[in-house]
């Protein structure tokens, strides 16, 4: 079995689907390892993807094959993300709603007012478009569940606050994305 290139066992995905009658199936199975990115602090795997909020379930495309980004670029994504140890993203906004499940480690999660808080294994974070940034402190790789789901951007007194995704904000993330 390959491992992921965090040295974390790779990621069992099972999807299911609807055969000719309408009744549930198992359309497929596979067991994959992360892979690094190119800036070289974490290892990302995507789960699934879809184009539309709300999703559209007859579109039979394998939802890890559409683009999206290193963050969102429309609709909803699930990633796994291992976030190597001493290491942090660049500080970023995206116009998404997200929730993180932290699977294994634990993660420091910095808002841009310098606030800190520790999320530990089986902690929950839901990111609502705020400037932040992550940074594993520990010398031990954090496992994190990413569901993003797009959302309009959040408004400032009526203004709307611009994204800044890791790849606009810092070179390390170049033109990044899967």
């Amino acid at each position: 079995m390959e491992m992921s290139d965090s040295g974390l066992p790779p990621i069992q995905r099972v999807v299911t689907g609807h055969d000719e009658n309408g009744r549930a199936i198992f359309k497929s199975e596979d067991v994959t390892p992360t892979k690094m990115i190119a800036s070289g602090d974490a290892s990302f795997l995507t789960i699934w993807s879809t184009e539309t909020v709300p999703a559209d379930l007859n579109d039979e495309r394998d939802g890890r094959d559409l683009p999206t980004g290193l963050t969102l670029e429309r609709g909803s994504v699930i990633r796994i993300t291992d976030m190597l140890p001493g290491k942090e993203s660049p500080f970023h906004r995206t116009n998404s709603v997200d929730y993180g499940i932290v699977l294994k480690g634990e993660i420091e999660l910095e808002l841009d007012d310098g606030r800190k808080k520790t999320i530990r294994e089986g902690g929950i974070i839901v990111q609502r478009g705020t400037n932040h940034l992550w940074r594993n402190t520990t010398d031990s790789v954090c496992r994190i569940a990413f569901i993003l789901i797009e959302a309009p951007a959040y408004k400032h007194d009526g203004v709307a606050l611009n994204e800044a995704k890791p790849e606009q904000v810092h070179p390390a993330y170049g033109e990044m994305g899967e």
